[in-house]
């Protein structure tokens, strides 16, 4: 039986007629793609997309076994469909055509511009300095490149812009939020209560409390940035990949947040503490 090398062939054929520029085209269209999930990753709508593309899925299988009532009720249902997106999804194309306005769609998801990320961190800042100098405990986490929506899940969802005020008020003592930990996505303050893994590790200093231990706990776990204002003594650390650096000033605290939330600023707080320690 002679061997068929039809496919193979047609394969190939294929393959010849594909371009660099072809080939600069599909990695294009992908990394758009790209940036547009994590930009709707965080939101309901992704569920919404998730929907529509087993809608389709549905579709191309009741084309192919030529189901043909089923397949003329989803055409129908499909074209109705694209005519509601842009009333759907209205939040997110809004924030999209924002995003490219400014220069920020083709950015890391969180990082923010240098005006943006000043304001953000001396707001952040103050409220610290306010929160350790009256030693009201505090545990702010800092999403970077790894999501934190199960976290977020954990306490209460708020979506509001950061500022000094808004961070006190939620660490006042004896009220619902206080205990829990903020939960902070680029400029806004996403959830607050929220609950964080402990550390199994058992060298830590007997010093450390519980809001310490959670904070280095989350740290193994991801790559956010935790900082803590220790309720007992005022003092100001910060967790990353399972280490904590106490006993931070405002101008140290600066330096170390810059990086998560600045564009342009891509060092480790490990190589910033360490040029501390050279000076």
């Amino acid at each position: 039986m002679p061997l068929d090398f039809t496919m193979p062939t047609q394969f190939r054929g294929i393959l010849s007629t594909i371009t660099l520029l072809d080939i600069l085209d599909i990695l294009i269209v992908a990394f758009i793609l790209y940036r547009v999930y994590v930009m709707l990753e965080d939101t309901r709508a992704i569920t919404l997309a998730k929907g529509i593309l087993v809608l389709l899925g549905v579709t191309v299988v009741a084309s192919y076994f030529e189901l043909h009532v089923i397949s003329w009720l989803l055409q129908k249902s499909v074209t109705l469909l694209f005519v509601a997106l842009p009333i759907v999804f209205q939040p997110e194309l809004r924030r999209a055509l924002e995003h490219l306005g400014q220069g920020r769609f083709f950015r890391a998801g969180g990082l923010l511009d240098d005006e943006e990320a000043q304001s953000t961190i001396r707001e952040i800042r103050n409220a610290v300095k306010i929160l350790s100098a009256n030693k009201i405990g505090a545990l702010l986490v800092i999403e970077r490149n790894m999501g934190l929506n199960d976290i977020s899940a954990t306490g209460i969802q708020i979506d509001g812009l950061i500022t000094s005020d808004f961070l006190m008020n939620v660490f006042i003592p004896n009220t619902p939020l206080h205990d829990g930990a903020a939960v902070i996505r680029g400029k806004r303050l996403i959830a607050a209560g929220c609950l964080l893994p402990l550390t199994e590790n058992r060298s830590l200093s007997t010093e450390l409390g519980t809001r310490h231990r959670a904070a280095i706990g989350l740290s193994e776990q991801c790559d956010a940035l935790v900082v803590v204002v220790s309720e007992e003594t005022g003092t100001i650390s910060i967790a990353e990949n399972g280490r904590i650096h106490r006993h931070l000033d405002g101008d140290q605290l600066t330096h170390i947040l810059t990086p998560a939330f600045a564009y342009n600023s891509r060092s480790s707080i490990w190589e910033i503490v360490r040029s501390w320690r050279k000076k």
